[in-house]
């Protein structure tokens, strides 16, 4: 059994049905209090800050949660997940409770200038930028798939001075201003504020011979050509990260991603409706009135016919099964939805037009309507 060591719970405060939002605004409340940045020399409160790490670590994990619940501490000891020698640079909960900052200084940043931040100033290490590219393709290309190649501006590696920022063969004079640390500390009242050193960017050291290729920076600005695979049934505004292919980073930080942000162009006959597509399709009065057998293009090029029985209205909807879009992630497609639209003949001859005179006549079809009855007849669809 180990000796001398509180419950969890009651160290972070919480009860033991608290979630997983309560147990970490806790321990960041007793993170920001016992730091050793802001307790330096303080041996009590880095025993507490060290306390509070290890049981946040446990209870914000669901698997040693509930080994720590049914069999307490011992069981997450002879798990590896406590009692040994704490290292607060390892500790894996500081990038979800603060970031990738390990200072207080930075914290203090952290809580009252929004947001997280995208470097470690004491080693000048700066992680690369996201970049967004909008990319526009066919309706069918977004259908069924495709594979793009873009080209994407962005800030790579120096190749000639590996990033450093020197030429070749030539050393960095540490930063007078920081000695090195890449931070500077002010005294704000109570707190003792860090931030990144000006002369240095945070990174300790001050170039004497800059890199001629990239100047100092250790980047420069390329064109790399990246190949993208679009899948089948992306819809316009849909995003596609590609993990590592932003900005380079510096001193060793991570690259950042690329967000491709797909516009599908509108298609000369087809709309998108979810995953159906409609199409509209003009039909003539004598096949709409004595019925017919037409052909109707599909989105993968090929035809369909679809049979149109005697008597079609305008407006009438067809449905082909399956001649959809592709679901986005998993099997089955949509349907193709077609839309009649009867087609009125123009400039007829005088043959046909006595013979629909005729057939009007049959049909006893008024050709000169009464307009008040004509009135009537309006009037009773709006009553």
């Amino acid at each position: 059994m180990v000796a001398n060591k509180r419950d969890y719970y009651e160290v972070l405060g919480v009860a033991k049905s608290s979630g997983k939002d309560e147990i970490k605004k806790s321990y960041r409340k007793l993170a920001m209090k016992y730091h050793p940045d802001k307790n330096r020399g303080n041996a009590s409160a880095m025993n507490k800050f060290k306390e509070a790490t290890e049981a946040y670590e446990v209870l914000a994990n669901d698997e040693k949660r509930q080994t720590y619940d049914r069999f307490g501490h011992d069981a997450v000891n002879a798990a590896g997940a406590g009692g040994q020698r704490w290292d607060p640079n390892s500790f894996s909960g500081f990038e979800d409770i603060f970031g990738d900052m390990g200072s207080f200084g930075d914290i203090f940043e952290n809580f009252f200038g929004g947001g997280r931040g995208r470097s470690s100033r004491r080693s000048g290490v700066k992680h690369g930028d996201d970049l967004r590219y909008d990319l526009e393709i066919k309706f069918e290309e977004a259908a069924f798939g495709i594979q793009k190649k873009i080209v994407i501006p962005r800030q790579e590696t120096c190749h000639d001075c590996k990033g450093t920022g020197s030429q070749k063969q030539t050393k960095s004079d540490v930063c007078p201003d920081c000695g090195g640390s890449g931070q500077v500390r002010r005294s704000q009242g109570f707190f003792s504020i860090s931030s990144a050193c000006h002369r240095c960017q945070g990174s300790g050291y001050v170039i004497k011979d800059p890199c001629r290729a990239c100047s100092g920076t250790g980047q420069v600005k390329k064109k790399r050509t990246i190949s993208v695979k679009i899948p089948a049934g992306v819809e316009s505004g849909s995003h596609l990260k590609i993990t590592g292919e932003g900005g380079a980073g510096v001193k060793g930080g991570y690259n950042g991603d690329l967000y491709v942000v797909i516009h599908v162009a509108p298609h000369k006959y087809f709309e998108r409706h979810e995953n159906d597509v409609v199409c509209e399709v003009p039909i003539s009065f004598t096949q709409a009135t004595l019925g017919a057998e037409i052909t109707v293009p599909t989105l993968d090029g090929k035809r369909a016919k679809i049979k149109i029985p005697s008597g079609t209205q305008p407006g009438k909807i067809f449905r082909l099964r399956g001649q959809g879009i592709p679901m986005l992630g998993r099997s089955g497609k949509g349907d193709q939805l077609v839309k009649i639209d009867i087609s009125v003949p123009k400039g007829l001859t005088s043959r046909q037009k006595e013979l629909l005179r005729e057939f009007a006549h049959i049909n006893k079809d008024d050709t000169s309507p009464d307009p008040s009855s004509l009135f009537e007849k309006i009037k009773s669809r709006f009553t």
